[in-house]
């Protein structure tokens, strides 16, 4: 087997036919953890320059895990090759203006670069700015996040941990898909009377994000409760 470093697109792209079938062997998982691995370059040298160049300090992770990837895989209409975060780092800014500012200086800082805004159109609730870099013919993710952004994925990834893995998929308990999608129109209500300076709005919205974090967490209570009712 050819080292990963000399992987074809379509070589790269069979093993991932076969990790969305689960049909793989200890070969496969090797290959792709040596294709994960050839991403460790490309991924030091943007946290390095986010790092030295910018004064930030994003954290992240050298390689996506083999579960996610395989789950991503049979999730979306997507080829291995063309997945845009094996590897990736997170920034979390305080507010909409620094974002816009730290997205600004991305820019200016990589020459091949993708912007995806998923500010007014989120994926699910989820609300960010990824910048894709193309760093040697590798792509990393960056994710520019607020933190009240990063408040609302933390909690969607910790409810799909502890309810139904469908959850931040806008799938599963419709109640809580439901006050999480009202909570992410509250964030970026809070973000856009930040911009606009109006201290009024964003007073009455952060209310409202108190008010339906108390109902998530009732609702939280109730589920876990059935749970460890059913296995008693």
């Amino acid at each position: 087997m050819l080292p990963s470093a000399e992987l074809s697109k379509t070589q790269v792209d069979r093993l991932g036919n076969r990790l969305r079938k689960g049909d793989i062997s200890e070969a496969d998982l090797r290959l792709l953890d040596s294709y994960r691995r050839s991403f460790t370059d490309a991924y030091e040298d943007v946290v390095g320059k986010i790092r030295d160049q910018l004064g930030l300090e994003p954290t992240g992770r050298p390689a996506k895990s083999t579960t996610s990837i395989s789950e991503k895989l049979r999730r979306e209409s997507i080829r291995l090759s063309q997945i845009q975060d094996i590897a990736g780092c997170r920034v979390i800014v305080p507010d909409i203006l620094t974002q816009d500012d730290v997205v600004a200086r991305l820019k200016g800082l990589f020459d091949r670069l993708t912007v995806v805004d998923r500010r007014e159109h989120p994926s699910h609730g989820y609300r960010a700015v990824h910048v894709i870099v193309d760093s040697g013919g590798k792509l990393i993710e960056i994710q520019v996040r607020t933190k009240l952004q990063h408040a609302w994925a933390e909690l969607s990834e910790k409810l799909s941990d502890v309810i139904d893995s469908a959850i931040k998929y806008g799938r599963g308990n419709e109640e809580v898909v439901s006050l999480l999608a009202n909570m992410s129109e509250v964030t970026m209500n809070v973000e856009i009377a930040i911009k606009t300076k109006d201290i009024d709005r964003m007073t009455i919205e952060l209310q409202r994000w108190s008010g339906l974090l108390e109902r998530l967490q009732d609702v939280i209570h109730r589920v876990k409760g059935r749970k460890d009712a059913l296995s008693n």
